[in-house]
């Protein structure tokens, strides 16, 4: 069997840590959004910034695998990883723009346990994309990422149970309902990145 023999380019790890790490900031401001009633106008404008800093790191990231001859790992796998980050991304906005555009006064408290959770995927991520090159070694991110996803999943069913237990109008359900789902296809996209880390070793071993 032939080796398999890439040249070094250490800015791709570097953007894939960099995009992992601006969800680490995502989730962080909507634990602010949740927590920080009344400064709802200036949290969002955050996040804001912040989506459109992972945009940008995003494009960078697109554009050297456009560029460059030799890719670390599978070109469409270098754009299938960059663009699932950047979907985690887009949740995070959207449940926080959510929150300031249905003008929620009363948030259920179950919201604050999916907050964890993806608090920690985010932690995780960023933790884990500097290894990248050696993504075989990286099995127990994509197991702890299933696991927590499976957190989430419980998390989302008793918070639906919770929004139709009749305590909700329903508009509010509606409302809240939506900003639910935005926090669970978060953690469905944080997902989405652990399998493609995990194809990714299979394809490298």
């Amino acid at each position: 069997m032939g080796l398999r023999f890439r040249p070094v380019d250490s800015s791709f790890y570097d953007l894939l840590t960099a995009s992992a790490e601006h969800l680490v900031t995502g989730a962080s401001l909507l634990a602010q959004m949740l927590g920080d009633r009344e400064h709802n106008a200036e949290v969002a404008a955050a996040m804001r910034d912040a989506e459109h800093a992972a945009d940008e790191t995003a494009h960078s990231l697109f554009k050297r695998a456009t560029s460059s001859f030799v890719t670390p790992f599978d070109r469409e796998d270098v754009y299938a990883l960059g663009s699932a980050l950047d979907d985690v991304m887009d949740h995070l906005d959207e449940a926080v723009e959510m929150i300031l555009l249905y003008e929620v006064k009363v948030l259920p408290t179950q919201l604050s346990g999916q907050v964890e959770v993806l608090q920690r995927c985010a932690e995780l991520t960023a933790a884990s994309m500097p290894r990248l090159r050696t993504p075989a070694a990286m099995e127990e991110f994509w197991i702890e990422i299933n696991r927590l996803e499976n957190e989430g999943d419980r998390n989302h069913r008793r918070i639906l149970a919770h929004l139709f237990s009749g305590e909700y109008k329903a508009l509010e359900v509606l409302k809240l309902k939506d900003i639910a789902e935005s926090m669970e296809s978060a953690i469905d996209a944080f997902e989405r990145v652990a399998t493609i880390v995990e194809q990714i070793a299979v394809k490298e071993t």
